[in-house]
């Protein structure tokens, strides 16, 4: 999901990141908020109020949003699921799993804790507003607090509605899950409940166009869509995970791979190679020893005049936890390293030697294969 993403700072053990997706929503509530949420509810007041108050009350939020994942985190962290940290983009933040829940009880804690700790935001933040009422407090201090905890109230009850990946959604699968015993089936009745949820979205998009709210539209197409994407994308994530999970990578990968020498040409690389099998990316290997691999991104970084005067030698790149993985490794191990690396083809390797070459297309294939079969049975 996520490309580019920077590291903001670590909060228990977690590291808090943000996407690059994040900037645009980040500047846009900020903007919303000061020329028009703070500037329709306050008139009158300066316009560097305004966006002060704008960007007090984009920190709040972001902050409630931080939390929210964080509490996420904390209960999957006290039932032992491995979590990659937490990330804030586009439509919110997401605590990153790498792994399922192992039963239906840590499945609905694990969910419940998210909704649960933005009610308590809105709590606190709906004392504080009436306390400043009584209190007197200036009217932007007072502006800030109420936005924050109507914008919770209006979050929790978001994540609640029962489509897959919301926490409303989760909540469903683990009820599901208890009852049939069954993970598959529950996240596809959860998943289809989320895609339904998008599509209506999409449809509220379309009747608030119709009623000249153009900006309130665009938001609920995009979120619409994003829900309908993310819960697919959960549905094959579960069926990628239950179909490779303990899988050897031996049996996916082509035992007897295409390698080329480093004294080879790039010219001979590209035209008896290349263009040859059609792979963008070889082993380079001498006296059945891998160097490493040599990939078209780096051959196109040599000018085409200087293709015969130079060779693979000069290109090879080293072996490393990118591009090569070890025989015993499992699937998912395979599937890690290629959606970190960017690629689609993986050496394997036993000690210095290079003995198969695994790749995405034929993981896909046996993916394919083994939900057909399982399904009918």
């Amino acid at each position: 999901m996520f490309r580019r993403r920077i590291t903001l700072f670590r909060l228990l053990g977690f590291s808090v990141r943000v996407d690059a997706s994040w900037l645009i929503i980040a500047v846009l509530v900020t903007w919303s908020l000061a020329e028009g949420t703070f500037r329709v509810e306050h008139p009158g007041l300066p316009a560097a109020t305004y966006w002060a108050m704008g960007i007090a009350g984009a920190l709040l939020l972001f902050g409630s949003i931080t939390f929210h994942e964080l509490c996420h985190s904390l209960v999957a962290r006290r039932f032992g699921l491995s979590m990659r940290g937490i990330t804030l983009f586009i439509f919110g933040g997401v605590a990153e799993m790498s792994e399922e829940p192992p039963s239906p009880k840590v499945e609905f804690l694990m969910a419940i804790a998210g909704p649960l700790s933005t009610v308590g935001i809105a709590a606190v933040f709906f004392g504080l507003d009436a306390a400043g009422s009584r209190g007197g407090w200036p009217f932007p201090i007072l502006g800030v607090i109420h936005y924050t905890w109507v914008i919770n109230v209006a979050l929790a009850i978001f994540n609640l509605l029962p489509g897959f990946p919301l926490d409303g959604g989760r909540v469903l699968r683990s009820i599901l899950w208890a009852w049939k015993n069954n993970l598959r089936w529950a996240t596809r009745v959860a998943s289809h409940l989320g895609g339904a949820l998008g599509a209506g979205l999409i449809v509220l998009a379309v009747l608030s166009l119709l009623g000249g709210n153009f900006v309130g539209a665009m938001w609920w197409f995009l979120i619409g869509l994003f829900l309908r994407g993310a819960a697919a994308q959960s549905y094959q994530q579960l069926l990628m995970r239950q179909a490779f999970e303990g899988e050897p990578v031996r049996h996916f990968m082509n035992p007897n791979p295409i390698t080329v020498p480093p004294s080879l040409s790039i010219e001979d690389l590209v035209e008896h190679y290349i263009y040859a099998y059609h792979y963008k990316m070889f082993p380079v290997a001498r006296d059945g020893d891998l160097l490493g691999c040599v990939t078209i991104q780096q051959v196109k970084g040599v000018p085409r005049g200087e293709w015969p005067r130079h060779t693979v030698g000069e290109l090879v790149r080293p072996c490393s936890d990118e591009n090569t993985l070890p025989a015993n490794a499992d699937a998912l191990a395979a599937l890690a390293t290629m959606h970190r690396a960017g690629v689609s083809r993986l050496m394997v390797v036993d000690g210095p030697r290079l003995v198969g070459i695994v790749t995405l297309k034929d993981m896909l294939k046996f993916l394919g294969l083994k939900v057909e079969l399982e399904s009918g049975a």
